[in-house]
Formats: structure tokens, sequence, C-alpha cells
């Protein structure tokens, strides 16, 4: 291959909203518990835990068939590709979404008016959901004893989604490769050396 692609963990670039969605929803519902709101608090965290819940399965499960066609035909990743660092692809993904993330927090906040703690609870459900779907993934490359990666380009393209219309395929590299283990989180230092 000539003139190689700039590659991103499949499972990092998923797991990169992960963090700041449920701090985020965290802090949103802790100062939602402190509004009375128009339903009462017992109503509000009630509504918000089941609105966790929902969430947090919705979106550990929404597009899982995608995943795995992409996954399918992926080809091994060229001796030019160049595979991109964890702290790379999650600072990325985070500072494409900066606005979309204080814009959730700041509805999740105003929400608490209305049920108090909920849309908080609501943001740290889809947070759970892309730590799950992270794991999900994790378990797929454990099984082909293969990590996923997706090209740089495509996933600006596709506004940061990893599996959106623009991502045509995924590359593959040993289990060894990156930084990131399967599933997405950091490699610890004793299993770089």
């Amino acid at each position: 291959m000539r003139g190689g692609q700039g590659l991103a963990r499949v499972a990092v670039v998923v797991r990169a909203g992960a963090a700041p969605l449920w701090w985020l929803g965290v802090f949103a519902a802790g100062i939602g518990v402190l509004v009375p709101g128009l339903t009462g608090r017992r109503i509000g965290v009630l509504a918000g835990a089941a609105l966790f819940l929902v969430a947090m399965a919705v979106v550990a499960c929404a597009r899982r068939g995608r995943y795995r066609a992409l996954a399918r035909p992926a080809v091994r990743a060229g001796k030019h590709d160049v595979l991109q660092g964890r702290a790379v692809s999650v600072r990325n993904w985070r500072r494409g979404h900066r606005w979309w993330l204080l814009l959730a927090f700041l509805a999740a906040l105003g929400g608490s008016f209305a049920l108090p703690a909920a849309g908080g609870l609501l943001l740290a459900g889809c947070g759970a959901g892309l730590w799950w779907k992270a794991s999900w993934i994790g378990r797929l490359e454990e099984a082909d004893q293969s990590l996923l990666w997706v090209r740089v380009d495509w996933l600006r393209a596709g506004a940061g989604s990893p599996a959106g219309k623009g991502v045509k395929a995924y590359r593959t590299t040993g289990i060894a490769a990156g930084d990131a283990t399967p599933g997405g989180a950091r490699r610890r230092a004793s299993a770089l050396a």
C-alpha cells in the first residue's frame, strides 16, 4: 500500500465520550437533586433511574449490527499505516464534541426544574452505555485476536462515529498493537514494556 492512512482504534473512539457524559451527568444529577422541581425530588429521581437504565441499554445496543458488518471484511493494516495513540483519539473526539457535551449538560441542568436529577441521570446512562459498548467491542476483538481500527479521515466525515455512514471498512492489527487494550482502556506500562 502506498502512502499509509492514519488509523484510530474503534473501541477507543466509542469509549471517548463515556467519561465526560458520565461525570457531567453525575454532576448535573447532583445539582438537580438540590432543586425541588415541578414534580418533586422523589419522582424526579425515580424517573431519572428509569431513564438511566433505558439510555444505557439503548446506547450499548445501538448499531451493533453495523459494527459487526464493518468488522467482518476488515483487512490487515498496511506497514505504512500510522496507528493513532489512545490519548490523541480521545482528545480529538472530545474536542470535536465539546459544544454538544456542554449543551447536553445545560439541558440536563435546565430539566431539573421540571424533573429533578432526571436529565443528569439520562446523561450518565449514555456514558455507561458507551462503556458497555466499548467492552462489547473488546470482546469481539479478543474473540478474533485482532484489534479494530478506523481511518481518521472517515471519522471526521462522520462526526466522530466509528460506525457512521462515511466509514466503509475497518482495518485490523495484532492484539498487542497500540497503547490500548481490547475495549479501549489504557494499556498498563508493564504491558507496554
